[in-house]
């Protein structure tokens, strides 16, 4: 039983998706990137920067207490400034981040699966992310449905056909 529920992600969730994205900025090759270094580099800071823009979906797990402990959001880049992930411009890249006590616990799995949900409910075909090959959490995208487009020096971009239910 998950000790936690999904929710919309809301403007008053930029602080919290902050936190997460300096998390997920925390890569194998990349360690000990502070909330300060993280949100400075504009290559990271371009995924919550003006949290929300019109397009930009999310969910965030909390417990029963509301202590937030997860959150997964997608937001749309351009050719012309492409992100990590970047496949197509009318392709989202998600980015998700868990807190480190509650990681191994099903959250990432549940939120990726309600982000998907949500990005369906839009009326989106695809989503893509950028992983890192030595990050433990490309497996869980791999089952989760999550294809490798691209190769990197160290990282893929992955893409989910969301064309195809998975999970019901």
């Amino acid at each position: 039983m998950n000790a936690f529920v999904i929710r919309t992600a809301t403007t008053a969730d930029a602080p919290f998706l902050q936190d997460m994205l300096v998390a997920a900025a925390n890569t194998p090759s990349r360690p000990g990137w502070s909330r300060a270094d993280t949100l400075a580099a504009p290559e990271n800071a371009r995924y919550v920067s003006g949290w929300p823009r019109g397009t930009d979906l999310g969910v965030v797990a909390a417990e029963a207490d509301g202590r937030a402990v997860g959150a997964a959001w997608l937001r749309f880049f351009t050719e012309a400034e492409p992100a990590y992930g970047f496949v197509r411009a009318d392709i989202p890249e998600v980015t998700i981040g868990v807190a480190a006590d509650r990681r191994g616990r099903g959250v990432g799995r549940a939120l990726l699966r309600a982000l998907a949900n949500t990005a369906r409910q839009h009326g989106l075909d695809y989503l893509s992310l950028s992983v890192e090959r030595t990050n433990p959490a490309a497996a869980l995208y791999r089952v989760e449905g999550y294809q490798v487009v691209e190769s990197h020096d160290q990282a893929d971009t992955m893409l989910l056909d969301l064309r195809q239910d998975r999970h019901g």
